[in-house]
């Protein structure tokens, strides 16, 4: 039989064709090092090329590292710089080979050739190995004290990075005081600049625990030196120029005059190219002026070109970056910038992220003056087929229309996007019609008149939804309807999945029956008995308080549910003034462009209660568990179960009743379910103030309301008895592939006893309890006041598994539990089970 044909295709060149060429090259190197003859760079130049596109794909090419040494013997200054990169990629992982370098840097620091000296020396400065940093002294030494420029330059931030590698070392050799005097006395702005950077990183390191250094920060900010960088402004680089404007925004001049000097010196920086210098200095003037109210409003009137021109030129990026300083100026002085309103309508080619700022400043600018025009716009977005720009351009009109008096217009625009039959225009619509009828009533029957053709088949969306429910309550007696529509809508109760939507179905219907009793009577009851019945919390409290307040007098339900209703003046804004304040604080850095303070996304504590950094790692295994734990693996970014957020809580209509001890009252007189006698007793508790009623007056309303309830006890079965496997085993890809796979089962908040809150100072004691119960943990994480864990545990008879997250909030005593189960049958019993080994911890 033949062999078969090899494959014609050749081997890539960037990368080695067998184990064998890290050999060959090693061999060539050798060859060459050392050799001047004619034509020996250039051979050396085509090794030295592929070993840096091997290191680049990430092939391991340490092994060369002697022999890339031997070779850098050289004048060449490319092959330097090659070696150079080779040496700083390879030198902190391997700090035995680094020592190889240690001489030839420190010879080439002392090369003719200046470009060589700066090379060798910031390489030299790269290594990064904490053990080599007595080689680093001399040659930084004498790089500040160099004639050339860029050899100064790079010695200049050498001193940081020596910093970063021995604090210690960098402050024994004095060399801030080495860079001050650079900074304050060489020719050579860059060189200034570097020295600027340098010394404001370590001063601002070292004032927590020296005062000279404190003194020293203290002093740049002096006025010598402050117009010592101003009058050499025009000398630095972009990046310095704005180093250097960070500076002086910190700057408190002594008077007004100073103010104004130090303004006509930075004018012409508002005509810069760059938008980094031009925000610098924006942000300069913003600060020198804030106690000038009239000479700040001039601030912002003559900062208004120079932004508007940087939107309009550069790229997406930079415009969106120079888009939301403009923005944040414009939402605290809208009326500033409302003659420019047209700059901020949207281009067709414009990223959403874009438009979506102009659509938040045309809501801000708007007013008397220009609103005809900027709703007119508005209204041309809605039939955007960008559909987030659609539902926000649709959001802008109405919140123009929330803070304007001459409303006429905008009602009637809004009442026509109701006729476009788009489903995601009607859905926002919806909501800001109910914003209107709640600050302007009197708009009532225009509006009414026109949702009342809408279908509720038709509307999908949870909040509009809600929003159609809560006017067909609060108008029932203007829509003839209103008692059927809600009626149809409660027959599908078990189909809507919003929490929200069935917490407005309630107290809808419950207000269209005290306006129309005959007609809603039996939807009332329907309402209440699924709202008993529902697994989620709020809706089955707010159906048991609709109840015993019906219950009680139907006079005070009214007083209660419908009282009279004064216009809603104001909504509250989603930021307060605080944060913008704080933001505006923080002018020129990513505060603005994330549009929140920074210690909201640098702080641990506030990047959200899960979000791990390495030092935590993604995941971590109990200790005492890893007997009979497989440790943990870092879990897949796309594996949204797993991932430790709790922003968005997952809603699951289970068969379970979250743990609740009630039962739905049935209406059709078939016979009670399990937990009926809870209930009942739950519904005959009644507040000792209030009167007390007959089981005849008990009855009367229960039979209004066509409840049926029946007052005959049912026990309830006993609890299937629980034995888990006190040595199960399972692998954490098992574990993520079952999470994903298997539904939640049951999901309730228990709350932790003070004991049990105050044992979890760490994880490991409360995972070791827990393992004592036969409930073990396969992945845990997070930091006070939030934890996150995984636990698994096995029934003792048979292979069905449990898994359980469990999130526990030490500042509340909340622990949110979801359980997953092979046999969802036993999901309950278990449930039972965690909480009662829950309950025991730190009891003991």
């Amino acid at each position: 039989m033949a062999p078969p044909a090899q494959s014609q295709r050749s081997p890539s060149p960037s990368q080695p064709s067998g184990k064998g060429e890290i050999s060959d090259l090693k061999l060539q190197l050798r060859q060459h090092a050392g050799s001047r003859a004619p034509g020996a760079d250039d051979a050396k130049r085509d090794l030295f090329k592929k070993v840096i596109s091997y290191m680049t794909i990430g092939i391991d090419v340490s092994s060369l590292f002697g022999e890339m040494v031997m070779c850098s013997v050289t004048s060449d200054i490319v092959l330097k710089k090659m070696c150079y990169l080779y040496v700083g990629n390879y030198a902190k992982g391997n700090p035995d080979l680094a020592l190889l370098t240690i001489n030839f840097l420190q010879k080439d620091c002392k090369d003719e050739d200046p470009m060589i000296r700066g090379l060798a020396l910031r390489s030299l400065c790269s290594l990064r190995v904490a053990n080599l940093v007595e080689y680093l002294v001399g040659p930084l030494g004498s790089g500040l004290k160099d004639s050339n420029s860029y050899v100064r330059m790079v010695a200049a931030i050498g001193v940081l990075k020596l910093y970063h590698i021995s604090a210690s070392t960098c402050v024994d050799a004095d060399f801030s005081a080495m860079l001050k005097n650079l900074m304050l006395n060489d020719p050579d702005a860059h060189v200034v600049a570097n020295c600027l950077s340098s010394l404001q990183e370590i001063w601002s390191s070292e004032s927590s625990t020296s005062e000279e250094a404190s003194r020293e920060r203290e002093a740049l900010l002096s006025k010598p030196v402050i117009y010592y960088f101003l009058n050499r402004i025009k000398e630095f680089s972009e990046w310095a120029q704005c180093l250097v404007l960070e500076l002086v925004a910190k700057y408190v001049p002594s008077d007004n005059s100073e103010i104004f000097d130090i303004m006509n010196l930075l004018e012409d920086r508002l005509q810069h190219a760059n938008g980094a210098v031009v925000l610098a200095t924006i942000k300069v003037f913003m600060q020198l002026t804030l106690s000038m109210t009239d000479v700040h409003q001039q601030v912002y009137e003559r900062i208004k070109a120079p932004l508007l021109t940087l939107v309009s030129s550069g790229s997406q990026e930079q415009s969106y970056a120079v888009l939301s300083h403009l923005h944040l100026l414009v939402m605290r002085a809208p009326m500033l910038f409302s003659s420019d309103y047209k700059h901020f309508y949207c281009q067709y080619n414009e990223p959403s992220y874009v438009k979506k700022l102009k659509l938040e400043m045309l809501t801000a600018v708007a007013n008397e003056s220009n609103t005809y025009e900027i709703v007119t716009e508005l209204c041309e977005y809605a039939a955007n087929v960008d559909i987030p720009i659609a539902r926000e351009s649709i959001r802008a009109v109405g919140k123009i229309a929330l803070q304007q008096y001459d409303v006429n217009a905008i009602v009637d625009r809004l009442l026509q996007f109701l006729e476009m039959e788009k489903d995601y225009v009607t859905a926002e619509t919806l909501v800001l019609v109910k914003d209107l009828l709640r600050k302007y009533p009197q708009w009532s029957h225009d509006c009414i008149a026109v949702v009342g053709n809408i279908s509720s088949k038709n509307v999908q969306e949870p909040k509009a939804k809600a929003a159609l429910i809560w006017m067909l309550g609060e108008y029932s007696q203007e829509m003839n309807d209103a008692p059927y529509v809600l009626e149809s809508l409660i027959e599908n109760w078990d189909d809507e999945h919003s929490a929200e939507v069935r917490l407005h179905l309630l107290t809808a219907v419950l207000k269209c029956f005290l306006k129309r009793p005959p007609e809603t009577k039996k939807a009332l009851g329907a309402a209440l008995a699924a709202g008993l019945a529902d697994f989620h919390q709020d809706v089955h409290d707010r159906a048991l308080f609709y109840y015993r307040l019906l219950q009680y007098n139907v006079s005070v339900a009214e007083r209660v549910v419908n009282p009279p209703k004064q216009a809603v003046s104001v909504f509250a804004d989603t930021q307060s003034s605080e944060v913008k304040d704080r933001i505006f604080d923080e002018f020129n850095s990513l505060s603005v462009v994330y549009q929140k303070p920074s210690y909201m996304f640098t702080d641990k504590e506030h990047r959200g209660p899960f979000e791990f950094s390495d030092e935590l790692g993604s995941l971590s295994i109990g200790a005492d568990s890893a007997d009979n734990v497989v440790p943990a693996h870092r879990v897949e970014a796309n594996d949204k179960d797993l991932l430790l957020s709790t922003s968005e809580k997952e809603e699951s209509r289970g068969a379970t009743n979250n743990g609740s001890a009630y039962d739905a009252p049935l209406y059709n007189g078939t016979s009670m379910p399990t937990g009926a006698p809870q209930m009942q007793s739950e519904l005959a508790i009644s507040n000792p103030m209030m009167p007390s009623h007959s089981p005849s007056s008990s009855l009367a309303i229960d039979d209004l309301l066509g409840l049926g309830l029946q007052l005959a006890p049912v026990s309830p079965p006993p609890p299937p008895s629980l034995k888990l496997n006190a040595k199960a085993v399972l692998d954490p890809s098992t574990f993520q592939q079952k999470w994903r796979q298997l539904p939640i089962s049951s999901s309730q908040d228990y709350s932790m006893s003070p004991q049990g809150v105050a044992a979890l100072t760490t994880p490991q004691a409360f995972l070791r309890h827990m393992q004592g119960h036969s409930i073990h943990c396969i992945a845990s994480g997070g930091q006070a006041p939030n934890f996150k864990f995984f636990f698994f545990a096995q029934k003792a008879d048979e292979l069905s598994i449990f898994l359980v997250e469990c999130i526990i909030n030490t500042s509340s005593a909340k622990a949110q539990i979801k359980i997953k189960a092979d046999d969802q049958s036993m999901s309950q019993t278990f449930l039972t089970s965690f909480q009662s080994a829950l309950s025991k911890f730190g009891t003991a």
